[in-house]
């Protein structure tokens, strides 16, 4: 780095550290002469730095604010600081644009120190809520490399492993990263499959970006929201159950829409959807949205079937009464 270079951003970090600063003051600092210092500060300009001076006995020079955010100069404690709010913030939510704020987060990393990367993940696994501590830990460097991939729109690659510990590898158009219930989602479209998935980040390993960028497909907010639902409610509940439809999974797939993630047909025209809950309140919930003009049955559990016809008893009598 040139002389030059180096007393610019001297100059930079001292405007940026103090309101307002006499020419013969920073001349005094820098070592140098109050001419080279008006250089210096032209050369700021000249980057997007917007330097006011004011000129006579009570003249100096300050950093105004501008429309255009050139680059800052951070200490690594500064650094440090702000990569740990912006954690914090989009694990909580607390933003919009998760992935904006992520991507800010893999590039202030990049140049963080090792020492520092380990004071960022640890300051920031402190703050976040005693809930994100019991779910499997997500590597920040993952987190960057994909929030990076939905913001440039480039394809990834990688290994993925389901609920039921089938491992695959997926090309993925990701479009929108997010927290929901102290876990990190994906929503991309699967190249193979040709549909949107919802992948946990947490499953996923051996990430590449590919170079290959592609057209953003139309998704709405409302879109992405629901597919998080989706798959954050595909965790494993303390009741489950199976619906067993006589019907081909493409009709109840379409019936369904997105909440018919994660059904199969294990025979021709007949498809299996699971559902579960805290208890069979829930299940009576989900089975209230399966279609009328079928015959479908349900696989539970003998004491959640038996406490699931009380229920329905007790309605259908509230609902008979005169």
């Amino acid at each position: 780095m040139s002389a030059t270079t180096t007393r610019t951003l001297a100059l930079l970090d001292l405007l940026q550290r103090h309101r307002e600063w006499t020419g013969a003051e920073l001349a005094t600092r820098l070592g140098t002469t109050e001419r080279t210092v008006r250089r210096d500060v032209e050369r700021l300009r000249d980057l997007g730095y917007r330097v006011e001076s004011r000129t006579g006995r009570e003249g100096g020079y300050r950093l105004a604010a501008g429309g255009a955010i050139p680059p800052l100069l951070l200490s690594e404690e500064e650094a440090v600081a702000i990569a740990v709010g912006l954690r914090v913030a989009a694990a909580e939510q607390l933003v919009d644009g998760t992935s904006t704020a992520l991507s800010a987060i893999a590039k202030l990393e990049q140049v963080l120190s090792p020492t520092s990367r380990r004071q960022v993940t640890a300051l920031a696994t402190a703050m976040t809520s005693p809930d994100q501590g019991r779910v499997p830990h997500v590597p920040p460097a993952l987190l960057g490399q994909v929030a990076l991939a939905c913001r440039d729109h480039e394809r990834v690659r990688f290994a993925y492993e389901d609920a039921q510990g089938a491992k695959t590898r997926r090309r993925v158009e990701p479009h929108a990263l997010a927290p929901a219930r102290g876990r990190w989602y994906l929503v991309g479209w699967d190249l193979e499959r040709e549909d949107w998935r919802t992948f946990r980040l947490d499953r996923m390993g051996e990430l590449t970006a590919t170079g290959a960028h592609f057209s953003p497909r139309p998704l709405t907010r409302a879109d992405i929201d629901e597919r998080i639902l989706v798959a954050s409610s595909a965790q494993r509940q303390p009741l489950e159950a199976v619906a067993v439809l006589p019907m081909p999974l493409t009709e109840f797939e379409e019936h369904m829409g997105v909440w018919a993630e994660g059904s199969d047909e294990p025979a021709p025209g007949v498809t299996h959807w699971g559902l579960g809950g805290a208890d069979v309140r829930d299940l009576f919930y989900g089975l209230s949205w399966l279609p009328t003009d079928v015959e479908w049955r349900v696989d539970m559990p003998d004491e959640a079937r038996a406490d699931l016809t009380a229920m329905l008893r007790r309605v259908l009598r509230a609902v008979e009464a005169d």
